[in-house]
């Protein structure tokens, strides 16, 4: 599913307009990357939480010539699926 069919499938079960599940939607998207720019965590009961972790910096190598690089620290997203979300999918 891609976001255009995402934003329908809201708008059908929401009853709303497919303009204001997109307005939804992308308020939804912005407002998570901005809590976690924050470093704040996003707990939604049921579905899961939203949250950064950091990367270490390391050594890693170049596939194609086998020469090492150095591979910068990072601050990654990450989310882990709560029990209602995993029960339903299984």
């Amino acid at each position: 599913m891609n976001k255009t069919e995402l934003v329908a499938k809201i708008a059908e079960s929401a009853e709303l307009t497919k303009a204001e599940a997109a307005r939804a939607l992308k308020s939804f998207e912005e407002t998570v990357a901005e809590a976690m720019k924050n470093g704040e965590k996003i707990s939604i009961v049921g579905f899961g939480s939203f949250e950064t972790t950091s990367r270490a910096a390391r050594t890693g190598r170049n596939p194609q010539t086998g020469k090492e690089i150095q591979i910068p620290a990072a601050t990654v997203p990450k989310f882990k699926a709560g029990k209602t979300l995993k029960d339903s999918v299984n």
